[in-house]
């Protein structure tokens, strides 16, 4: 049994579902996308393209951290991936051990990363679902597109149809309670300007009118399901020619902008300060190359993560990889697995002042496109655009890859040609991006992240992989996920380590996770459902 198998067995058994009527908004474009993998996924290439977001000069102060001297032989918690999946599984851990008297040791932790720290999709690809983590390398942070925005409504009917209408809620509900803890979380430490976070909204272009009509039938679904979506804004065609100067309907909805690498950056300083409880070390340009289980009563750890540098011996083992976790797990290696596929951004420079562009993310063409105005830009000056998408441009290299050393020009021309046609008089046509750059996201069939335990191909219960946990497959969409699943796994870790039940929060969908054998000590509502 595979683990999306998993996944809807999960929401046939443990979800109550409500008869609503709704159709499935169409798929075309994600489907056109997905294209599953004959093998496993390759390890991450050595020489990827260099992404904006990495570039600036002493913007990645971890780049190589741990990448020479001795490696740390032996560890509670093996992490694999540093990008916002895996930094945010040790945050979590740090908070959740930080006050805990009832362990005789330290929890040792560590961090294992192929490439430099955050150098993979979190860094690259931010972007929109349908459009996230690496192997042994960062979830692609370091690639991706700046913006850390719940999408509200967006998708909802598509949601219902498959988990429920409960499930529905709570897909909406984790995105708000990730971008709301992360804005409170960065504005706490007074750190806004450092990791340019941008409180503002997302505007969502339809080039359509049958793109229009889908996304007011979200809306008024989820509205209908009780969602607040009140603070949803919809535009006409002239308003938005008015405001942006372009010539399409729009919904704008709340929205924020960061920069990734420096979010990440910060959330693993946190976690190697937050206790003394907790040991954290980070060991870069590392790739894990095998895990091997460690023969019982020949060592009291379970795992052996094997990698040029030697080998780490381990209790548990997290793969924060996404789209690279099939080099590692081979059962992902599948249509129904995850899909390693390669986005592609350019940096722009604007014809007009900054004032003239406002600082609103964008997406259109069904999220396949999506761009953000940098902050900071002077109000006279002309700012830089985060371009990110058109990835089903014809003649373009659609399949499945984890090559982000190369650019597809066909898809590097489309976004040229992109901003000048959507905004007319504001970017010059033909003018060359400042930079160009491609990172790998990881995709899934139903477009939602795996979360939980590694499960055997054909075995329920996982037990050949007792100790490992998987938090990847965000299908381009982890920034407003990825932090929520990853303090999932870390409670999963600390029930084990402690002996102790987990909480299970309000805002998790169920069908997420891996297993339902995760769910045996949530405490249960009064429909059996665990609250």
């Amino acid at each position: 049994m595979t683990l999306i198998h998993i996944h809807q067995l999960l929401a046939l058994v443990l979800v109550v579902t409500m008869q609503v009527s709704a159709e499935i908004t169409s798929q075309a474009p994600f489907q056109a996308i997905f294209s599953p993998l004959s093998e496993s996924a390759s390890f991450p290439v050595p020489n990827a393209t260099r992404s904006f977001w990495t570039a600036a000069p002493g913007v990645n102060p971890l780049a190589r951290e741990g990448s020479t001297g001795p490696l740390t032989a032996d560890a509670d918690v093996c992490i694999i991936g540093s990008g916002i999946t895996g930094v945010s599984v040790a945050y979590h851990l740090s908070k959740l051990f930080g006050d805990d008297a009832a362990l005789p040791d330290q929890l040792s932790v560590v961090i294992l990363e192929a490439r430099d720290f955050c150098s993979g999709a979190t860094g690259n690809f931010s972007a929109f679902k349908n459009a996230d983590d690496d192997i042994c390398s960062c979830d692609d942070l370091g690639r991706n597109g700046g913006h850390l925005t719940a999408h509200n409504f967006m998708g909802f009917q598509q949601d219902v149809a498959a988990w429920g209408i409960f499930e529905a809620i709570k897909a909406v509900h984790i995105e708000e309670h990730v971008t709301d803890t992360i804005a409170s979380l960065v504005k706490s430490a007074g750190i806004e300007n450092e990791v340019d976070l941008v409180e503002g909204m997302r505007t969502v272009l339809f080039f359509t009118k049958e793109e229009e009509v889908e996304a007011y039938d979200e809306y008024e679904a989820a509205k209908a399901a009780g969602v607040n979506v009140s603070a949803a804004e919809w535009l006409t065609e002239s308003e938005v020619e008015k405001a942006y100067g372009a010539r399409y309907p729009a919904v704008r909805i709340p929205g924020r902008t960061i920069w990734p690498l420096k979010l990440v950056t910060h959330l693993f300083k946190l976690a190697q300060n937050a206790s003394p409880a907790v040991s954290l070390k980070l060991h870069t340009h590392t790739p894990v190359t095998a895990v091997k289980p460690i023969p019982v009563g020949g060592d009291e750890r379970r795992w052996k993560l094997e990698t040029p540098r030697g080998s780490v011996r381990c209790t548990h083992v997290v793969h924060a990889t996404n789209a690279y976790a099939s080099a590692l797990l081979p059962q992902l290696a599948s249509g129904t697995g995850i899909v390693p596929t390669r986005g592609q951004a350019i940096a722009i420079r604007a014809a007009v002042p900054a004032r003239e562009l406002t600082p609103s993310g964008f997406t259109a063409n069904h999220g396949l496109e999506y761009w953000i105005v940098r902050p900071g830009s002077a109000p006279e000056e002309r700012p830089l655009i985060i371009l990110g998408g058109a990835r089903l441009t014809e003649g373009s290299s659609q399949g499945a890859t984890t090559d982000d050393s190369v650019v597809d020009p066909v898809v590097g021309r489309r976004l040229r040609e992109f901003l000048p046609e959507v905004f007319p008089g504001k970017f010059e046509k033909g003018i060359e991006p400042e930079m160009e750059w491609t990172g790998i996201m990881g995709y899934t069939e139903l477009e939602n992240p795996f979360v939980g335990p590694v499960l055997d191909k054909f075995e329920l219960g996982g037990v050949s992989y007792e100790g490992q946990y998987i938090v990847a497959g965000f299908t381009g969409h982890g920034m407003p996920r990825a932090f929520g699943c990853a303090d999932i796994v870390a409670r999963m870790i600390t029930s084990k380590i402690t002996g102790q039940g987990w909480e299970l929060p309000q805002w998790l969908p169920l069908h997420y996770l891996t297993t339902p054998g995760c769910l045996q000590q949530a405490p249960r509502n009064n429909y059996g459902v665990p609250n």
